[in-house]
């Protein structure tokens, strides 16, 4: 954020990072999309992702007003988070009255779609996290702790920060921290694994990154299955397949 800023009131500015994750599997029979399907469901079950949701708000310094969490029949999890971003605790007046503080209202939700299709013995698990906070802080200093909470092959972020807030002479400040890219606020680390491309709109305080994994270690994307008991040419037919999926993915478009 660098120097704090003098502001008339509070900070209104609306911050908003959408992240989607999507993590491919390759299941050659129908049984083990289900199986697939059906791990999946248990490794992120509205339990766990409550957990990391938890800690995101504990990142950004939150506190959490209400926590709203469902499992789906036949698949799929959601959890809503209501937090706020300053004290619960009442604050007394010199008159005698008790203030409470403004609060910033904001949110933390994430869904998750595990699907796969018969005809392509692919499965696809999509995780949807949206982060939206009011105020000084911002939601950009989670998404290595996302990334890493996933088996993410295809990432995409959006982050739009709204709204105007004014500093002590009325003037109106429309972004409060100067940004560039998503990127800047993503390990080098973690950078390092992806092919990544922006699409900013600077005079909307609108920055969108996706990002597509570099290497494909065919074993992680098998299910049940162990990579040495398919011939040469088995393998390298799966891993095209697999690259296909993401880049389609990735693109947004039916490319082959």
């Amino acid at each position: 954020m660098g120097e704090k800023l003098r502001l008339y009131g509070f900070n209104n500015l609306t911050k908003s990072l959408s992240f989607n994750i999507y993590d491919v599997c390759y299941a050659k029979t129908s049984r083990e999309q289900r199986d697939y399907i059906a791990y999946i469901d248990e490794q992120y079950n509205s339990e766990r992702l409550t957990s990391i949701l938890l800690h995101v708000v504990d990142m950004i310094g939150a506190t959490v007003l209400n926590i709203s969490r469902q499992d789906y029949e036949p698949q799929g999890a959601s959890v809503t988070l209501l937090i706020a971003e300053g004290s619960m605790i009442p604050s007394p007046a010199t008159n005698g009255d008790t203030v409470v503080a403004h609060l910033d209202k904001s949110h933390v939700t994430v869904h998750t779609y595990p699907e796969y299709h018969p005809d392509t013995c692919l499965a696809t698990f999509r995780v949807d996290i949206d982060v939206a906070t009011c105020g000084e802080i911002t939601p950009l200093s989670t998404l290595d702790y996302l990334i890493g909470s996933f088996d993410s092959d295809i990432i995409t972020m959006d982050y739009r920060v709204r709204g105007f807030t004014r500093d002590v002479a009325g003037k109106k400040l429309f972004m409060d921290h100067h940004m560039t890219s998503i990127q800047d606020y993503i390990s080098p680390q973690t950078l390092d694994r992806y092919d990544a491309v922006d699409v900013n709109i600077y005079a909307a305080n609108l920055f969108h990154t996706k990002m597509l994994i570099k290497e494909v270690d065919l074993q992680n994307y098998l299910f049940n299955t162990d990579v040495y008991e398919l011939p040469p040419r088995t393998r390298l037919a799966i891993t095209d397949s697999l690259r296909r999926e993401m880049i389609e993915i990735f693109s947004g478009s039916n490319v082959y």
